[in-house]
């Protein structure tokens, strides 16, 4: 097999470095979690990043969440015109865009995602959740699957999947650390058919069996979403498919976790054990070389409703041609093991942190 362009091979250096530094600063996680992609992304990842603060940080600063819209738009149409802002992330941004034909209408909702998070936007049915979910995660799932080199439509839907289902767990694991900032993204429908008024419980956010009831439901949802991203797995380059399998299961493991404990506070954190995220990231990096494309052969589902504004062909559901191997090879396996279980403690760290009153960054948490 050929190896595959860097697609970043023009960016330079002190860009690249603008960039890294800015995600060390103000967004550790997301810093880290770069690692778990093949050296060849990393470059991308960071622009990809870098940008996404740069946009948050814009439309939070003005104060008028229409406003900073309006100038993140702005900047996206440089980009896409090939004339970026003179700042190190746009240049970056535009970079991974132009080699890897990013879709503008994923740019554009993640920005819609970012403003309505400023507008403090309330969430009434699962399905204005999910129209949440796709903007500020599912959007950047079809960004990074459009990175790794899938970008037809049939990738773009598994990878959008993904992001929805780590959003919605992200929404339950972050109950309490929300309400005590004064947001809610459960659906407040479903707490007021249980006998909760949602105003009355974020002034004085308590363990109630209506919330708890709206987490496992929300989880069943994400376990959904979980369930058709493995379908797009084993359409990824052989070389991304254990860090994207290690992300989806850790992260299923987080609401498998909630629900195994009912009668753990909903409003404290739950973080999944060392041993337990070692164990997954191991089976992640073992799969089965034929077991990715046995699932993907299976008829695969149309784009979930809420992000088929960002499929750019639709209805193109075909399977892309896929490597045989749907993982590392054996003898690389422990140097994949040595380059990881580092960054892992580092994550737990950073986790620990902000549990502690740290401070996380706000934006999609892919």
């Amino acid at each position: 097999m050929q190896p595959m362009r860097n697609p970043l091979p023009d960016l330079p250096p002190r860009d690249l470095a603008a960039c890294r530094a800015l995600l060390a600063q103000g967004s550790k996680s997301f810093a880290l979690a770069s690692h778990l992609l093949p050296g060849r992304l990393r470059a991308a990842a960071t622009g990809l990043y870098a940008f996404c603060r740069i946009a948050d940080d814009l439309i939070d600063m003005t104060g008028k969440a229409e406003a900073g819209v309006e100038i993140v738009r702005l900047r996206v149409d440089q980009i896409y015109r090939g004339e970026p802002f003179p700042h190190p992330a746009d240049r970056a941004f535009a970079a991974v865009v132009e080699a890897c034909a990013v879709p503008r209408a994923a740019v554009d909702a993640l920005v819609e995602g970012f403003a309505w998070d400023a507008q403090e936007r309330l969430y009434e049915t699962l399905d204005d959740v999910m129209d949440y979910a796709a903007r500020v995660a599912g959007s950047v799932g079809v960004m990074m699957s459009a990175i790794m080199g899938r970008p037809q439509d049939t990738a773009l839907a598994r990878a959008a999947d993904l992001g929805m289902a780590m959003q919605l767990t992200n929404i339950v694991r972050d109950i309490g650390e929300d309400a005590r900032n004064g947001r809610l993204y459960l659906p407040r429908l479903w707490l007021r058919e249980a006998g909760l008024d949602p105003v009355a419980w974020l002034a004085d956010p308590q363990d109630h069996p209506a919330i708890r009831q709206a987490a496992h439901r929300l989880l069943e949802e994400a376990d959904r979403l979980y369930r058709r991203a493995e379908l797009g797995i084993a359409l990824l380059p052989p070389d991304c498919r254990p860090a994207i399998r290690a992300a989806r299961l850790i992260y299923a493991e987080i609401g498998r976790a909630i629900l195994r404990n009912p009668r753990a506070d909903i409003l404290q954190r739950t973080v999944v054990p060392r041993g337990r995220k070692w164990r997954l990231l191991l089976s992640a990096l073992v799969r089965l070389p034929d077991e990715g494309l046995t699932h993907a052969r299976q008829a695969l589902p149309a784009p979930h409703e809420a992000v088929r504004f960002m499929m750019p062909g639709l209805p193109e559901l075909s399977l892309p041609a896929v490597s045989a191997s749907a993982g590392l090879a054996w003898w690389d396996l422990s140097g994949r093991l040595l380059t990881i279980l580092p960054i892992l403690e580092k994550l737990e760290r950073a986790e620990r942190d902000i549990a502690l009153g740290g401070n996380p960054m706000r934006q999609p948490q892919t």
